[in-house]
């Protein structure tokens, strides 16, 4: 019949707090239009505006997207391509890494990823295989959020159990610290934040439209987070909104921080912060007084002091005792699949439910991305390089020495995505994957704890294939007979839902579009037991002291940049999902020029105008941006955003800037720590 309609219910599997329901509307069997789920509690109705350009624009586009595999023509970088079956890919990708390992092993080859797409078989599957392989992997939350996670292991034992966001009803104040939810997480930002009765409190040195709309907004100066958490609760001890009960019978190491707590008095935190003493006190007093919610952001520890950071603002719940009961808690990562209910008492947390079997063998030790740069240009290190669900070129640092390393000519570089990105214009062998519109899979919120069916909407553009069954392919021309490397999507799916809590079939879940982890908001570490070895929230931890850290977190704050540089920050942009979008047209036009936010301070000092074309530059590199003065930034600091595509920018985006300096913890990057030179272009 013509004309006729259908709509198909899946979700959105980008890296966002959101996790949003989408209602794929589809005429005469063709997709027309992909919309928000009027049904989904997140999404209600709406996309954010990045993903409803994008997922009506490049996404539906085959002039745009990879159709069939391909092999290089032309020098590294010219994007010179051929089409060649799957059979010779994959023959050729198979003889090339068995000739890496019989002459220098199997180790030679460095595979790299992030989340491209974060549904569950096709972010975890390919996994198997280079586990079976014995290949290197360049450790994915090294390019984002690994300090944090070490910080938050050593302090609470595990960092993907948060608050349930549901809780927010019961919450007199939410502490927002180093997250920006305007651009990262649209709809926590719309809908979430302003549905609570609780104060919004936001701590960043940016004013973005999350903090513009806050009740209180503490503009500090980067790097000083770790002085304002003692600060805070040293103003919170004064006012007697400590719970020693709480202390006593759940912390170790409070008393071995009192005298850095009474040190860090209003005066001095105002001296290390940059911010009135006034604006230290009642946001202390409101968040000491509770319930309160405190959500750390990722890129908070995105700074060369990352982890004690974290371990510091740690100390605000701990004290307070803001855990553990109704609209309180702390937060960084939700596993949305490690929920698991319990009847008639805390709920139990379980591993979560990955692509990956209990059985797959361990690979080599992983590699720090900040690392990858230099071990590209070492050919007596990397021999390959294989990537897939990310975009190095655009997302890792020293972008120099990125594009130098991707031009060896002795590097074989394989790439595995749905658009031809900057990176794939250096590979030698390009393979189409199939979009999340084209497979089924299961998608989660790393806030929210819901879990979505991602439902097969369309076949497949061209001759793409979705990650897990590229990889299922190459064990096949490997000759690996593994029984895991050959699991079928169904068998997976199933066993994830059963270990989901929901009761339901895939099927089911399909049918529904997504479903609640748990019926009930859950007021997560009830019973005051925490993963760690003794079983306390540990300030003190004998583990970080192992490791060759503190035993305690500082009360330190990062120097001011010294002869005449400036600290420069680079967070998420309103209009791209890490560098994902940057090649759709509507996209690039809403981004427009690419701008750097200069204080009025800074500017006069200067003598920079609004608008005027400026260079930035560092030992890493330089990059020309145009102009703009605003104080949404302290002085002393600059502000632009990230993961353009570097095509598209001249060849170079921020992380031609971008100094690959490792955190005090977890080898992660400290992009936000970068300091540059300003001059007038």
């Amino acid at each position: 019949m013509a004309g006729e309609r259908e709509i198909i219910k899946t979700t959105c599997p980008r890296d966002c707090y959101d996790g949003c329901g989408i209602a794929v509307v589809k005429r005469d069997g063709r997709i027309a239009k992909v919309l928000g789920d009027p049904d989904h509690p997140t999404a209600r109705g709406a996309l954010c505006g990045k993903c409803a350009v994008a997922y009506n624009g490049v996404w539906l586009d085959p002039e745009v997207r990879l159709l069939h595999p391909m092999k290089r023509t032309g020098p590294k970088g010219s994007s010179q391509f051929t089409a060649i079956s799957w059979n010779e890919a994959l023959s050729t990708i198979a003889e090339r890494f068995h000739a890496i390992g019989r002459e220098s092993g199997f180790d030679r080859i460095l595979h790299t990823h992030y989340t491209g797409t974060c549904s569950s078989l096709a972010i975890g599957f390919p996994g198997r295989f280079f586990a079976r392989l014995g290949a290197t992997e360049a450790e994915p939350d090294t390019i984002c959020n690994n300090a944090g996670h070490v910080a938050w292991g050593y302090v609470f034992g595990d960092s993907h159990i948060g608050f349930d966001p549901r809780t927010a009803r019961d919450s007199a104040c939410i502490l927002v610290w180093g997250a920006n939810p305007s651009h990262s997480a649209p709809h926590a930002h719309k809908h979430w934040l302003k549905e609570s009765p609780a104060k919004v409190i936001v701590v960043d040195p940016v004013r973005h439209e999350t903090a513009a709309a806050a009740d209180l907004h503490l503009q500090l100066r980067p790097g000083s987070d770790a002085a304002l958490a003692f600060g805070l609760v040293h103003v919170m001890v004064r006012e007697g909104l400590i719970d020693q009960a709480y202390i006593d019978a759940h912390v170790l190491g409070w008393d071995e921080l009192q005298a850095d707590i009474a040190m860090a008095t209003p005066a001095w935190t105002a001296a290390q912060t940059g911010l009135p003493a006034a604006q230290i006190e009642e946001p202390a007093r409101i968040y000491g007084a509770g319930p309160s919610l405190l959500w750390l952001g990722q890129g908070l520890q995105r700074q060369p002091s990352g982890g004690n950071i974290f371990r510091a603002c740690a100390m605000l719940p701990a004290a307070s005792g803001n855990i553990g009961k109704p609209g309180a808690g702390f937060y960084y990562l939700n596993d949305a699949m490690g929920i698991v209910a319990r009847k008639g008492a805390a709920p139990a947390w379980q591993p979560p439910a990955r692509a990956a079997p209990e059985d797959m063998p361990d690979g080599p030790p992983s590699v720090s991305q900040m690392d990858v740069p230099d071990q590209l240009n070492d050919a007596s290190r990397i021999r390959s390089y294989v990537v897939w669900n990310c975009n190095p070129l655009a997302s890792n640092p020293a972008q120099t020495k990125m594009r130098s390393g991707l031009a060896r000519e002795d590097l074989f570089t394989v790439v595995i995505d749905c658009f031809p990105t900057d990176t794939a214009a250096y590979a030698d062998i390009v393979l189409p994957a199939a979009s999340f519109l084209e497979f089924d899979d299961i998608s989660t919120s790393y806030f929210h704890f819901t879990i979505g069916a991602q439902a097969k909407a369309a076949e497949p553009m061209g001759q793409s294939l979705p990650n897990q069954e590229i990889f299922r392919r190459l064990a096949t021309a490997m000759g690996f007979e593994d029984k895991h490397l050959h699991a079928r999507d169904e068998e997976m799916l199933e066993k994830i839902m059963a270990r989901s809590g929901t009761g339901l079939s895939f099927a089911q879940l399909k049918e529904k579009g997504w479903a609640w982890g748990t019926p009930e908001p859950l007021v997560l570490w009830l019973e005051g037991s925490f993963p760690t070895p003794s079983g306390k929230i540990e300030l003190a931890s004998e583990r970080a002291a192992a490791d060759g850290h503190p035993r305690l977190p500082r009360p330190q704050a990062d120097a001011p940049p010294a002869d005449g540089r400036l600290r420069l920050l680079s967070p998420a942009g309103k209009w791209l999902m890490n560098s994902l979008y940057g090649n759709d047209p509507r996209i690039v036009e809403l981004m427009g020029q690419a701008t750097v936010a200069i204080h009025p301070d800074d500017a006069r000092r200067h003598n920079i105008g609004d608008g005027a074309a400026v260079t930035l530059s560092n030992a890493a590199g330089c990059l020309t941006l145009k102009a703009v003065i605003s104080d949404i930034i302290p002085a002393g600091a600059l502000l632009t955003d990230k993961s353009r595509w570097p095509g598209k920018e001249g060849g170079s985006n921020v992380n031609v800037l971008h100094v690959p300096q490792k955190t005090d913890m977890g080898e992660s990057t400290s992009v936000h720590g970068v300091e540059v030179t300003l001059s007038a272009a």
